[in-house]
């Protein structure tokens, strides 16, 4: 009995390492048909294209063609937009001074970032760009257009923008300059004990900068961080903003395509330097590091989120070489954001606890621009059109170091942060 069985054992282990193999031929054979037929395709349009066009061009368009499928972050970076890249994480370059992704197939402006060409010239979060001088945006990619928008300093640009609340597009003249990013601005408000922290990108130096600019202000009541028109940056920055004001706990964890393969962050109570009632300002310019930010303090009701929903990329890309020499690479989402309650940011953003919207009023615009992305072609092409020289008006640097009250008048957000701030200190009291 025990032979027999031994025997049928033996047997079942033989059919399911046949079955293994079998399947694993299988798997084999469709990569191989699946490879097979790439390279059938490129050979075709190598062979039969109207335009004589080389294998090198044809591999490198369906490498763009394949990561924008992916998502709107994953893009493959040839030799010039490789360069560029390393001239951008030097920190200095000829520019505009704006963020851009791609919403809904659009060219969108996240954020422009402060006292920049762009900020100066009236660049709003949320614009979107129709047209870089003469060329229109549509079936554009986002290398392209920063390839565009990149320059020498000192030389003209015009963007075309379609706005919320305005019914033409509006043209925006803008001088490029060198981009340098201040990061970290402090500021104090005007009769107030309270310490206003503006935070406008995650540079490398945004943890210790905030924390001199608390220990400088020892006696302030309350503190207002504004993330808002902020484009992300570094995750050990964002990670380091949440654990000056937490004292433990999870701060944001990241999962790749494994769900098991998770990494946490987790707070340290000897980085905490602020125990003061705090707000933090976002609206639809506030994205990736911003958000972890945000959403992390909110989770640990640390503080009160005050302002727009942002902009939801909680997505992380790494830049990937392709070739020896590094000089072409690809960025591709490799994991996901979570906020310490296991919610994530990528594409539904951060709900702020009381919602206020920008400008003097309380009331939202009017005339909001929503559009479904499948209308929005059409609908570009439409304005396109229209396009009738429409000019904005410049606005002036705001990096002043007092916020008056005349300034917090015409700041709805502020004002609301302000007054939710000296409620809360009353309350601790």
């Amino acid at each position: 009995m025990n032979k027999i069985l031994w025997i049928t054992t033996i047997i079942l282990c033989l059919s399911q390492s046949i079955i293994a193999k079998e399947e694993a031929s299988e798997s084999n054979q469709t990569r191989f048909e699946s490879l097979s037929k790439l390279t059938q395709v490129i050979g075709t349009v190598e062979k039969y294209y109207v335009d004589d066009v080389k294998l090198e061009e044809i591999v490198n368009k369906a490498l763009k063609g394949l990561m924008q499928e992916l998502d709107a972050h994953s893009t493959y970076m040839d030799k010039k937009s490789s360069k560029e890249m390393n001239i951008q994480t030097k920190g200095e370059f000829g520019g505009l001074g704006i963020t851009v992704g791609l919403r809904d197939g659009a060219l969108t402006v996240i954020s422009p970032i402060d006292d920049t060409p762009a900020y100066k010239a009236g660049v709003e979060s949320g614009d979107i760009i129709l047209k870089i001088d003469d060329t229109s945006t549509l079936n554009m990619t986002l290398d392209e257009a920063v390839s565009l928008m990149r320059g020498k300093p000192k030389t003209k640009i015009v963007i075309t923008v379609v706005r919320k609340g305005e019914n033409k597009p509006i043209k925006i003249d803008i001088i490029r300059d060198i981009i340098k990013i201040e990061s970290v601005f402090a500021k104090t408000i005007e009769d107030e004990d309270l310490l206003y922290l503006r935070i406008s990108s995650f540079d490398r130096k945004v943890t210790n900068e905030l924390r001199k600019a608390i220990k400088n202000k020892p006696s302030s009541k309350g503190i207002i961080l504004d993330l808002r028109n902020n484009p992300g940056g570094l995750l050990t920055q964002a990670i380091g903003v949440v654990d000056l004001f937490v004292d433990e706990g999870v701060i944001v964890s990241q999962k790749g395509r494994d769900e098991n393969d998770e990494e946490k962050f987790i707070a340290k109570s000897v980085n905490t330097v602020a125990k003061v009632p705090l707000v933090v300002l976002v609206n639809g310019g506030s994205a990736s590091a911003s958000e972890i930010v945000a959403g992390a303090l909110q989770d640990h009701k640390k503080a009160i989120i005050i302002g727009e929903k942002t902009f939801g990329k909680g997505s992380v890309q790494a830049v990937l070489p392709i070739t020896q020499d590094r000089s072409e690479n690809i960025k591709l989402t490799i994991a996901k954001y979570y906020l310490p309650s296991g919610r994530t940011i990528q594409a539904t953003g951060i709900t702020p606890d009381v919602i206020a919207y920008s400008g003097a009023a309380t009331s939202e615009k009017d005339s909001e621009f929503q559009i479904k992305e499948a209308d929005l072609k059409k609908h570009l092409e439409v304005e396109l059109e229209k396009d009738n020289g429409i000019k904005k008006e410049k606005i002036e640097s705001q990096s002043k170091k007092v916020i008056t009250k005349e300034d917090i008048l015409k700041d709805n957000q502020l004002n609301t942060g302000i007054g939710i701030l000296k409620s809360l200190i009353i309350i601790n009291k």
